[in-house]
């Protein structure tokens, strides 16, 4: 019964359904929206769903990028948000303006980062290169991996 009461949801009210969870962009909705469609639905339906969620600003790819690019700065580096903006179907305006609001300060990141995982500074090349390729693969730039793992106060 539940199943059924679901199938039979209006296109619309999944993807209010799917917003009232978390931010989606519109990339995401539309594939979350094709992946659940029933033979009652209109693909075609999809788009329009969207341009009046847009309309009631229901769905903000602006928003999303925002709520995502707080949410991932404590964990990763410019580099790697701005991956998961383009993996999300964001416009490359819009996740750079997204990424501007963190700007100056990702050596301050990548340090809590560091100190959460590390605490000390590499004592042999070969730890070094651990933690660098820590810090890369959460998307800090090369100069700041540098900057925390030389132990550098500032960004100066």
């Amino acid at each position: 019964m539940a199943r059924g009461r679901r199938e039979a949801r209006s296109l619309f009210a999944r993807a209010v359904a799917f917003l009232a969870r978390r931010e989606h962009s519109r990339a995401e909705l539309a594939a979350k929206l094709r992946r659940g469609l029933t033979d009652e639905d209109d693909p075609a339906e999809i788009d329009q769903v969207l341009d009046a969620l847009e309309r009631d600003k229901l769905l903000s790819d602006e928003r999303y990028a925002g709520t995502l690019t707080r949410t991932r700065a404590e964990r990763f580096g410019d580099a790697r948000i701005r991956f998961d903006l383009k993996s999300s179907g964001v416009k490359p305006e819009t996740a750079d303006r997204a990424i501007a609001s963190l700007k100056g300060t990702e050596l301050e990141r990548a340090r809590a980062v560091w100190t959460r995982r590390f605490g000390e500074l590499p004592a042999t090349p070969q730890e070094r290169a651990r933690q660098a390729r820590f810090l890369q693969s959460r998307g800090f730039s090369a100069e700041t991996i540098g900057k925390v793992l030389r132990g550098l106060p500032g960004d100066d």
